[in-house]
């Protein structure tokens, strides 16, 4: 049977876009609550039900939470520019030798916006 799981976690966060045009808002610093949605994808093992411990992803996540969580993102190594897309592929890079059936991370900057990034193109 083939499933794919979704955990999310949250964290809050500054950052400014510098490669925004001059007087644009968001060259400004400025904050969000980020959410961020992992999803791993696979068949599920017919005899135990599942395909993985969802404390599995959690645990995969968190060291990554913990490093943006009440942060600069700018000040992060490989985040000078965090715009969402950024943010997404950042997260992945970090996430794909723990999950090696992460599928999906999504980005929510704010309530309407959002990214989808489903790894780098082979």
């Amino acid at each position: 049977m083939r499933v794919r799981l979704v955990k999310s976690f949250t964290f809050e966060a500054a950052h400014f876009l510098p490669t925004f045009p001059d007087g644009h808002k968001c060259r400004r610093m400025h904050g969000h609550s980020f959410r961020v949605e992992v999803a791993v994808e696979g068949d599920a093992d017919s005899a135990q039900g599942y395909l993985v411990d969802y404390g599995e992803i959690s645990a995969a996540v968190e060291p990554i939470r913990e490093a943006l969580d009440h942060r600069l993102l700018n000040e992060i190594d490989g985040l000078t520019n965090p715009t969402s897309e950024m943010i997404a592929a950042w997260v992945w890079r970090r996430l794909e030798d723990r999950l090696p059936i992460l599928a999906e991370v999504v980005v929510h900057e704010t309530c309407t916006s959002r990214c989808h990034y489903r790894g780098p193109l082979a």
